[in-house]
């Protein structure tokens, strides 16, 4: 698991502020652990979308939720057709 701090360096062009407002909107959840912030590789993965998102699509907060909610229900839906395929096959 890995620190705010450690999740900012990463991915460089996002303030903690930026981070810390993302996890407000629950666009990102980390777990906290004893009043900090701690990610998987999931939340930063997450994370480097919403920055590349905003930056180099220019998309406005508004949006966000929209497009995050849109791209859960399709990963959601290829690990269902996953699932069912491999239990066609099986």
């Amino acid at each position: 698991m890995m620190t705010i701090d450690f999740v900012v360096a990463e991915l460089g062009t996002v303030r903690r502020e930026d981070l810390e407002e993302w996890i407000a909107h629950q666009w990102v959840l980390p777990e906290q652990q004893d009043g900090q912030y701690l990610f998987v590789a999931i939340d930063i993965a997450r994370a480097r979308l919403i920055a590349e998102l905003r930056q180099e699509m220019a998309v406005n907060d508004e949006a966000i939720p929209i497009i995050l909610s849109l791209l859960d229900q399709l990963y959601d839906l290829r690990r269902r057709i996953g699932a069912y395929g491999d239990a066609a096959r099986g």
